[in-house]
């Protein structure tokens, strides 16, 4: 599958003649980043770029390619500038999993004592 976006032809699956992941590029995370806008799937994207998951994150959080995202949203807005007001550009927000252990901590403390 490929991105109607992209200047250059990237096959999802790896030729047979390839070993392991590659490294990743500035211009991939570019990349990356527009098929975060286009809503292109995560499971995808690693199938093009051979990559493990936490690279993704890695560039979505800015912790690798720094500035790869002004970047993208200066090309973004070349290609798609119809597109503009139905994306968010904004930085990746980290959703934690679990509930932090001081949450509250003596939230039902005075209940027990109260049924008692």
């Amino acid at each position: 599958m490929l991105l109607p976006s992209q200047d250059r032809v990237v096959p999802t699956s790896s030729a047979p003649g390839l070993a392991g992941p590659r490294r990743l590029a500035e211009c991939d995370a570019i990349d990356i980043w527009i098929a975060r806008w286009l809503r292109i799937r995560r499971k995808d994207l690693i199938a093009r770029y051979g990559c493990d998951p936490r690279r993704l994150y890695e560039i979505w959080e800015e912790k690798r390619f720094a500035g790869s995202r002004d970047k993208a949203l200066a090309l973004f807005r070349q290609r798609h500038p119809t597109l503009l007001d139905r994306i968010d550009c904004g930085p990746h927000r980290r959703i934690p999993r679990g509930l932090p252990s001081d949450l509250q901590p003596g939230l039902f403390d005075g209940l027990q004592d109260a049924q008692a």
